[in-house]
């Protein structure tokens, strides 16, 4: 739509009123504002500054920006962004509620109240630490999360894998493939608790695994150098894989009605292949709409919404617009088509 399209169809060509708001400026959320800038929809990027991977020193994996840090990506996507005439404002989306077209307002923490027919939640996940003594102070440094994401920076040293969950036993077997020396802090789970099949594996990956509940890890000159047990043991450790609680950012899909579904991850919205809700033209993408997404396949998920999103718009329009017409009228065919 041109800039009087937008104010024909809002009646007073209000500032407030955007084809597309993207609530979230991760590299999903940017991705998306992209892909909508480029098709020359008016699209409004809400974006509070508290990405998932801002304690990561770099982005690993993502096909030619590999190693780049979390930061510079994102400064470089405001950047493209900003080419295109996409609009974004450092707040957050607090609220958001469906007019009587089924159409978006929503309210920003600033006060601000915006509108879009169509609304992307890229609000993303919060990750929550097992409450261990120094071990929030050393995440994404060598209190990690992903072998794929920081295997090859710690390979071949000393891990150690903090047990929360018997599916931590999977976790400590994928990481044998960056070292062989790998021992799995049982922590809070009952060695009673791991199968035959858990146990048979473990010992064929060389898995050390130690009973007892974690109390801190042990830090000398700013780096990781042990775990130390409730009982006062300590084992010499390099690097210690955990695996955060994920809690998914989705107020405003719950907000909106958009349907739930429970995963062994947390809740998470129920989407097609485009990553549309339940909700007509409410869409997810990135951590907001599946705990796996890494930042190379949150980029390529936002690209895919925006791209159906134009699409919906385009053809939502046309239909408007055909309708106004009434009915069809004979077209007069030119000689060469007679």
């Amino acid at each position: 739509m041109t800039e009087k399209d937008i104010k024909d169809a809002y009646g007073s060509g209000r500032e407030d009123a955007y084809e597309v708001v993207v609530a979230g400026g991760g590299a999903a959320g940017l991705s998306a504002a992209l892909v909508l800038g480029r098709a020359r929809r008016r699209t409004l990027v809400v974006d509070a500054g508290e990405p998932r991977n801002a304690p990561a020193a770099h982005v690993q994996g993502f096909l030619s920006r590999d190693g780049v840090p979390p930061a510079e990506l994102l400064a470089a996507g405001r950047e493209e962004i900003a080419r295109y005439g996409v609009e974004l404002v450092r707040d957050r989306a607090v609220r958001a509620e469906r007019d009587a077209r089924g159409e978006f307002d929503v309210t920003l923490a600033g006060g601000r109240t915006v509108h879009a027919r169509h609304l992307v939640v890229a609000t993303g996940l919060r990750d929550e630490l097992p409450p261990v003594a120094g071990l929030a102070g050393r995440f994404g440094r060598d209190v990690l999360h992903c072998p794929y994401c920081h295997g090859w920076e710690v390979r071949d040293q000393a891990f150690g894998v903090l047990a929360t969950t018997p599916m931590s036993v999977h976790q400590a077997l994928m990481v044998t493939q960056w070292s062989k020396d790998v021992t799995l802090f049982l922590h809070e789970v009952a060695e009673e608790l791991l199968s035959e099949g858990d146990l048979r594996r473990l010992a064929a990956a060389g898995v050390h695994v130690v009973p007892g509940e974690v109390a801190a890890v042990v830090v000398e000159e700013d780096r990781l150098t042990g775990v130390r047990l409730a009982d006062g043991t300590v084992h010499t450790r390099e690097a210690l894989f955990v695996a955060p609680r994920a809690v998914p950012n989705t107020g405003l899909l719950e907000q909106l009605g958009a349907e739930l579904d429970q995963t062994p991850f947390g809740a998470y919205p129920v989407v097609d292949e485009r990553g549309l809700t339940s909700v007509p033209g409410l869409w997810a993408a990135g951590n907001a709409s599946g705990f796996a997404e890494q930042v190379i396949n949150a980029a390529s998920r936002g690209y895919r919404a925006g791209a159906a999103i134009n699409g919906e718009l385009l053809f939502t329009d046309l239909d408007s617009a055909v309708a106004a017409a009434g009915p069809a009228r004979d077209v007069t065919r030119s000689p060469a088509q007679v």
